[in-house]
């Protein structure tokens, strides 16, 4: 994948987290604000401040995010971004889980789907 490609989806991919968890946000399953700055999404979590980020590294051809629970890095395998240390998690089964233990609520499920 050139570098234009790789920049086109992890922006695409940015802009469907943001999409996703303003969804939940707009329909009162989880309090989150998020701010986009280029490569660089930032999440909050207002009941307790926690954040998460999520970011493009285009020298590696990976998405990282920065999250309590540690560093996670996926790199676009077979039409999934994929976590490249433990060579099986998704993207966004693994943001879910981030969401839902920072949410400290019930279940979040986010989704690139509408």
């Amino acid at each position: 994948m050139t570098e234009t490609e790789f920049l086109d989806l992890a922006d695409s991919t940015l802009n469907a987290i943001e999409a996703a968890l303003d969804r939940l946000n707009d329909a009162d399953h989880l309090d989150v604000e998020c701010s986009r700055s280029g490569n660089v999404l930032e999440i909050e979590f207002l009941h307790n401040s926690s954040k998460v980020i999520v970011n493009s590294q285009a020298a590696m051809q990976e998405l990282w995010v920065a999250a309590r629970s540690g560093g996670f890095h996926y790199r676009y395998l077979d039409g999934q971004w994929i976590n490249t240390r433990d060579g099986g998690s998704e993207l966004f089964d693994a943001l879910s889980q981030i969401a839902t233990e920072q949410s400290g609520g019930a279940p979040v499920v986010v989704s690139a789907n509408p």
